[in-house]
């Protein structure tokens, strides 16, 4: 029997779990004030605080951490890694404290898994990092040399709805061909293809979604970029939070809209159904890179639970293959199912080495 710790630390709250083989002992998630996390001058300041929260929460739950057989966390921003597993090592601790991709919350995770199973005498593992990056060369090449396209997005949900799906379906998730859409506050498309994922259109450059302006008609853009009204943080969060349905209703919950749309307010329903309509496009464009050989469509995610959405997307993109919905996100139980895995032999963890930024 295996009982992992779970680690996801967000940029306002640290997810906290334990799991009992598949079953969940307890999750929580606690929130911090932005009083709180002012404190600290970056993320990896913040460790201290961030463990002897997590310690707590689990003595108040009646587990010792000496049960413990290895700990899970979400990955931080590191350097383009593959899909799955790593070892928590000194260099990625190194990487996530002193050089990583981005300043992010999720980097706090393996800093604190590594410290903790060093203590136990434990395992520790990040899996399906933020930084998982495995598009192919094809489907990297953009119209500017100085510009390649990344694999960066939801791909801790996207890959255990595939991987759940294959198993479903008896057939390995190595010889599978799945597209997945992650629906949430910012929508991805992922195509998984014989075990890794080979293009993606993310929550930058896809359809609009309740906060993000998605793809934009790049001179309007330009225009915009250089009127003098935005500097280009402001720009920035006009686009990533104050886009999609928040810039049309004032409202990122997609619920409310949707209730608008049954009221019979016509704007809400021709955004809305616009959304739907992006997104399957989404879809249909990953396709091609397979010539449409896919054996599935995944919708997950929180939106994934609207039967009003996911019909308007399933009743576009059917033709290309059979659609299945696993609503909600899952990450917690993402990361202790691939744990699991590890631990039991079924997959093995990858090691990290440490990339040192060209000065």
């Amino acid at each position: 029997m295996e009982k992992l710790l779970i680690l996801n630390p967000g940029s306002t709250s640290t997810k906290i779990a334990v799991y009992e083989d598949e079953k969940a002992l307890f999750v929580e998630s606690i929130s911090h004030s932005s009083e709180e996390i002012a404190q600290y001058d970056n993320v990896a300041d913040q460790y201290e605080f961030r463990e002897k929260l997590i310690l707590d929460t689990i003595e108040k739950h009646g587990v010792s951490v000496n049960d413990l057989t290895g700990i899970v966390s979400r990955g931080g921003v590191l350097p383009p890694v593959h899909s799955g597993a790593y070892r928590v090592n000194e260099d990625m601790v190194w990487q996530l404290r002193y050089a990583p991709m981005n300043e992010h919350a999720s980097n706090l995770g393996a800093i604190i898994a590594y410290e903790i199973g060093k203590r136990q005498g434990i395992p520790a593992l990040i899996y399906d990092a933020v930084g998982v990056d495995e598009l192919i060369p094809l489907t990297q090449v953009t119209g500017f040399p100085e510009i390649k396209r990344h694999g960066l997005g939801h791909n801790l949900n996207t890959r255990a709805a595939a991987i759940r799906y294959a198993k479903e379906h008896g057939k390995p998730y190595t010889e599978s061909t799945i597209i997945v859409c992650h629906l949430g506050g910012g929508i991805s498309v992922n195509l998984h293809h014989n075990g890794r994922i080979i293009d993606m259109v993310n929550d930058e450059v896809s359809t609009f979604s309740p906060e993000r302006a998605g793809l934009l008609p790049n001179l309007q853009l330009l225009e915009m970029a250089t009127s003098g009204e935005y500097d280009k943080k402001s720009l920035t969060k006009r686009i990533k939070s104050r886009g999609g349905l928040m810039a049309y209703f004032g409202e990122n919950d997609s619920r409310k809209v949707e209730a608008m749309v049954e009221a019979g307010d016509e704007k809400a329903k021709l955004v809305y159904e616009a959304m739907a309509l992006n997104t399957s496009k989404n879809i249909a464009e990953v396709s091609v890179v397979v010539n449409g050989k896919v054996d599935a469509i995944v919708l997950t995610g929180g939106i994934a639970y609207s039967e009003m959405f996911t019909r308007m997307i399933i009743d576009r993109v059917s033709f290309i293959a059979p659609v299945t919905v696993y609503p909600g996100e899952n990450e917690m139980e993402s990361l202790a199912l691939g744990g699991l895995r590890v631990m039991r032999g079924e997959e093995t963890a990858r090691d990290y080495v440490k990339v040192i930024p060209e000065k």
